[in-house]
């Protein structure tokens, strides 16, 4: 079975990510605000250090209930910054705690998370046809465009790069290689998104 390049096989996480969620669209606001938060705390880091961190996350974070988040104080900051389960970086805990009020602005004011994040593809997964890894851009004009967006809303941690991630991550673009078992699939819509 071919995977994409940068899957470690080694690593069950790694080839479980890679098999049952990287590139499947994803509608769910909570699930959305979950992938944000760890494209933003990958930053400088491999995924694969945020995958074996992620229960933690979702243990420190309230299950990512952006609702709970938002309303985090010094308390729960410094809390956070003494949790060995997850990235213990001051400006992207307190970003993550800031993005949790931005996204709730956004959910009311687009109905949801959702609503707001796929109107940027006209609620349809960019279909590309990437032969290689070196084919796969770090960052698109699209990425650039969401990136802009939400931080003139306020949000921090979403330059186009981890924007660009993120909607790999949430299935906004397929960029598996062709190659890949899950590119068909993917792309013929015979996916399913799994925990």
């Amino acid at each position: 079975m071919t995977r994409c390049g940068w899957v470690n096989e080694k690593n069950e996480l790694y080839v479980k990510y890679h098999d049952r969620e990287w590139g499947v669209p994803l509608h769910d606001d909570r699930r959305l605000f979950e992938m944000l938060t760890l494209e933003g705390a990958q930053a400088g880091l491999s995924w694969e250090t945020i995958l074996k961190k992620r229960e933690n996350y979702r243990v420190a974070f309230d299950g990512f209930d952006p609702r709970i988040v938002s309303g985090y104080g010094d308390r729960e900051e410094k809390q956070l910054l003494q949790n060995p389960g997850i990235v213990r970086n001051r400006l992207k805990i307190s970003s993550t705690i800031l993005n949790a009020k931005v996204f709730l602005a956004i959910q009311k004011e687009f109905g949801s998370f959702d609503g707001y994040l796929w109107k940027f593809v006209d609620h349809s997964p960019i279909q590309n046809a990437l032969k290689t890894m070196q084919d796969i851009p770090p960052k698109t004009e699209l990425s650039d465009a969401i990136s802009k967006d939400l931080k003139q809303r306020g949000m921090k941690f979403v330059g186009s790069t981890i924007i660009y991630a993120f909607m790999q991550a949430v299935g906004m673009v397929n960029d598996h290689t062709t190659d890949c078992f899950r590119y068909e699939e993917i792309k013929n819509g015979k996916i399913q998104r799994k925990k």
